[in-house]
Order: C-alpha cells, then structure tokens, then sequence
C-alpha cells in the first residue's frame, strides 16, 4: 500500500481570515444596536399597555365604590387586577401614584389615586421621559 503525499498545504491564509472577521465584526455593530432598539421598543409598548390598564381599573373601581383606592394593593384585594404589573422600564411593580385634590374627589372625605406612572427617570425612543407617560 503506498500512500501519496500532497505538496500543497490546505488552509486559510491570515488574510482570509482577517477579511471574514472584519465581515462578522461589520454585521454585529449594525445588528447590535438594532436588536438594542427593538427591544426598548417592547418595553415602550408594555409599559403603554400596563398604565393604560391601570387607568382602566383605577376609573372602574372608582366608578363602582364611589370612591378612589387608597392604593395600589386595593385594586388586588378587591379584584380588579391579579397582581400589580411590572414596570418593564424599572424592573419592579413600584409605580409612582398621584393622588387626586380632595376638592375635586369623587368622595371628598377619602381622596385616592387618580393616576400612576412609572418611577423610571429614563427618556424613551421619542424623547418623552417615561415618567411622564
């Protein structure tokens, strides 16, 4: 049995391999941001949905007890939501609450929560600041 040996050596020269990597290099600095990107704006979207159904649930329960929560934790004891939602800008289900003027309650003995927004001094996509969403 004779085995036959090849003169010519195979392989990638470092130049090839320099050129592939500079390539890779390119697509992840353009993928990189864009991926960042979309996923700021999931968060943006969550976020637009969680505050719109607080404000849902807040003017329900205002409606039916004829009298604004106290608190965030009324909204779950009662009922009207499982669990308070996750800020997904913060990380938390910490939320910042404005309570509404005793003069212009629903129930003026009892001033609750009118509003929340999120705790998160971030700015978004737009340029709005989240806690003024």
């Amino acid at each position: 049995m004779v085995r036959s040996i090849r003169s010519g050596k195979r392989g990638f020269t470092l130049i090839e391999l320099m050129i592939v990597m500079a390539i890779i290099s390119i697509l992840v600095a353009v993928a990189v941001p864009l991926y960042q990107r979309s996923v700021i704006r999931a968060k943006e979207a969550v976020l637009r949905q969680n505050l719109f159904s607080m404000r849902t649930v807040l003017d329900e329960y205002t409606y039916d007890k004829a009298k604004a929560p106290q608190s965030l934790q009324d909204l779950v004891t009662e009922g009207y939501l499982r669990q308070i939602p996750m800020d997904p800008i913060t990380g938390e289900s910490d939320w910042t609450t404005i309570q509404e003027d005793a003069i212009t309650s629903v129930n003026q003995t009892e001033p609750g929560i009118f509003d929340v927004r999120s705790k998160s001094d971030k700015k978004s996509l737009e340029g709005s600041a989240y806690n003024e969403w």
